[in-house]
């Protein structure tokens, strides 16, 4: 039986002001190599399962129920520019996410009740972010920083979030395709 690679996100639901923010900074940087992520794909990763047994889905999805116990839906503000990597190896440019204890309180209760069925935390810290490219090569290194941090303080989108959701990914030439396993509401 095939694995399936999985995640569990946050839909993020570009509006008019993202979408033109969005498209300005990859104007500006289209002289780059960057696998920019498609505006129907945009979602904050709560927790990355990569390749996974199916058989495991009913426990990973009996979990993320569990999880989701005592949030309420809350507001989220994307805001900001940066990278990950340094500014002399940049590897992934990023949209932020405004200070939010609702978010880390999901995601810190998604940790605890998947560690109860032992699929246990990568030891990296959770850092929000909104992924939107992936950093290929970069042609001139300072000019590539003056667009980032012109976008660094930028106001994107303010968003209601009422769910969450396990996705299964399937990485394609064209584009990875996500397919939605099960949604949980709050």
């Amino acid at each position: 039986m095939d694995s399936l690679r999985l995640f569990a996100a946050i839909n993020i639901v570009p509006d008019e002001n993202f979408t033109m923010v969005y498209n300005g900074l990859r104007q500006a940087l289209d002289y780059n190599i960057i696998k920019w992520v498609d505006l129907h794909n945009m979602h904050i990763t709560l927790r990355f399962f990569g390749e996974t047994n199916p058989d495991e889905v009913p426990v990973i999805t009996s979990a993320l129920e569990k999880a989701k116990e005592g949030i309420l839906p809350f507001d989220l503000t994307l805001e900001n520019t940066g990278i990950f990597g340094s500014r002399y190896d940049p590897r992934v440019i990023w949209f932020g996410i405004g200070e939010n204890q609702q978010l880390l309180d999901l995601h810190s209760g998604i940790i605890n009740a998947l560690a109860d069925v032992e699929y246990y935390a990568d030891r990296q810290n959770f850092v929000p972010h909104l992924t939107i490219g992936r950093i290929k090569e970069i042609r001139d290194k300072q000019f590539f920083q003056q667009i980032v941090d012109r976008f660094s303080t930028t106001k994107l989108l303010q968003q209601r979030v009422t769910e969450f959701s396990l996705y299964q990914s399937e990485l394609k030439k064209e584009g990875p395709i996500h397919t939605c396993i099960e949604t949980f509401k709050f």
